[in-house]
């Protein structure tokens, strides 16, 4: 049986799995779909289509679903679907598409407290985001990245997997895969050698990783030459960094000049 405060508030046609915990004066809209294991904490707000897996946690003062921050948005229905296990600390705010395809959050993600996921936005599995991370619209973060605290991200932006974002940095391009980014605006700092290790990386991967790097962020030359370089002794994991970076459209975020200059 699901347990469900006498405080809260359940409208009319919301779908409540068994084993659910439902706390004080918490709020669940009419369209919203809850899983069975999912625990809702004191005043937290549920609203929207929102679609939500197996086992999340909810604590105190979240707002999931809400609809788009965006000029001119009438209340058209959106969207936002939920994978299993993620934890969204306090005050952390989730909100629904602007129509179309829901914001995606996958599964065992850690978003920390105060930190905003706008619409539209698609994150992969295994994210961490830190205190009063803030994402725009549309951005896509990959499985296993990491977004420090008090970090804002530019909407349309890309985090490629296992890439960790420093405290306090604004990210207004493309973040490559498995590298670190810090500063305002953010700059290359290397690879994420530390989280490729916790994630089980292998050391003659990130052997093979730290050349990809060398070459495409501290070589010269255009940077179409660069990314054939890289290819030709390419593994599994450069390609994937290859990859991103040839299908970025907003740019990808680079090494500063004068450290280019002193490598």
């Amino acid at each position: 049986m699901s347990r469900i405060h006498p405080t809260a508030v359940i409208a009319a046609g919301a779908q409540i799995a068994p084993g659910v915990e439902i706390g004080p004066y918490a709020v669940i809209g009419p369209r919203v779909r809850l899983a069975a294991g999912n625990i809702i904490g004191p005043h937290v707000v549920i609203e929207g289509a929102t679609d939500i897996g197996p086992g999340n946690r909810f604590l105190q003062f979240c707002a999931i679903g809400a609809g788009p921050q965006v000029d001119g948005w009438a209340g058209e229905a959106g969207a936002l679907a939920i994978g299993s296990g993620n934890v969204f600390r306090e005050f952390v705010t989730v909100h629904a598409s602007a129509g179309g395809a829901p914001t995606r959050i996958g599964s065992r993600c850690l978003i920390m407290t105060g930190a905003h996921v706008a619409h539209d936005c698609v994150l992969g599995d295994d994210i961490r985001l830190a205190n009063a991370a803030t994402l725009g619209g549309h951005v896509q973060v990959a499985d296993f990245a990491q977004v420090s605290g008090l970090v804002a991200i530019h909407q349309y932006s890309r985090i490629g997997t296992h890439a960790f974002v420093a405290g306090g940095s604004i990210v207004t391009q493309d973040v490559p895969p498995f590298c670190l980014v810090q500063g305002d605006r953010a700059r290359l700092a290397g690879l994420n050698a530390v989280g490729l290790k916790r994630t089980g990386v292998t050391p003659a991967e990130v052997a093979e990783l730290r050349r990809a790097y060398r070459t495409l962020f501290l070589g010269t030359g255009p940077m179409e030459d660069r990314l054939a370089a890289a290819r030709l002794s390419a593994g599994a994991r450069t390609l994937v960094l290859l990859d991103f970076l040839e299908s970025s459209v907003r740019g990808c975020i680079s090494t500063p000049r004068s450290r280019k200059l002193a490598a």
